[in-house]
């Protein structure tokens, strides 16, 4: 009798002993299933924050890409040189730029510039590239399909012998031959044409310059 006691105590005890462990399962298995569901949410949280900026971003550089030379406009003087009359952005981009004249005279730009120390290139270029090199004081000479080759040849000449200077063609521009320095442009006849001497004059190193002795060397070469 007190045998059969003994083995109902001792079950009991067992069975008590198996409830208190499942009940402590149980608990272990709440606490792991809400953390698992923190964790999910805050994940979709994260997730969600880095996708709106992630469109934001995207659309920020679109922007940026669509108007990097802000508002503004040319205006012509009596000397015949377009002047832009408007804030022109200097942001440092990795991305292409689309400008507001074709060549550019200013805008967000390649932390890289084109070499333009009397550099003569064959071929068209990066925009970007080359806009940096009119922040530090550069003329551009730009050409297309209809220029004459003597005058291609004779400018090519010139160029070489100064300092500040780049030359390039581009396929794009609505003249023959194009001068453009930082927020300045005009349109020249040919080599002959005076008003290149004028140009080269007033604006290589001039005073429309925003990094007035910078460099024009040890940038791209093409």
């Amino acid at each position: 009798m007190g045998s059969a006691k003994k083995s109902n105590t001792d079950r009991r005890a067992r069975i008590e002993e198996m409830r208190r462990a499942e009940q402590s399962r149980e608990r272990r298995n709440r606490i792991l299933t809400i953390a698992a569901s923190v964790v999910v949410v805050a994940g979709l949280v994260v997730g969600g924050v880095v996708l709106v900026r992630s469109q934001d971003d995207k659309s920020s550089d679109t922007a940026a890409a669509k108007d990097s030379s802000g508002k503004g406009k040319f205006v012509t003087g009596e000397d015949g040189v377009k002047t832009w009359e408007g804030k022109l952005s200097r942001n440092h981009v990795d991305k292409a730029v689309k400008y507001a004249s074709e060549p550019p005279v200013g805008g967000d730009h390649n932390q890289v510039w084109m070499n333009c120390d009397g550099d003569v290139y064959t071929e068209q270029l990066n925009n970007t590239n080359a806009v940096h090199s009119l922040e530090h004081g550069a003329v551009w000479v730009t050409y297309n399909a209809d220029a004459k080759k003597a005058d291609v040849d004779a400018l090519a000449a010139k160029v070489k012998k100064t300092p500040y200077t780049l030359m390039s063609p581009m396929d794009d521009q609505k003249d023959p031959i194009m001068l453009s320095a930082w927020g300045h442009q005009r349109t020249v006849t040919g080599a002959k044409d005076p008003n290149v001497d004028k140009f080269f004059e007033k604006f290589v190193q001039g005073e429309q310059t925003p990094e007035p002795g910078a460099a024009c060397t040890n940038g791209l070469s093409k």
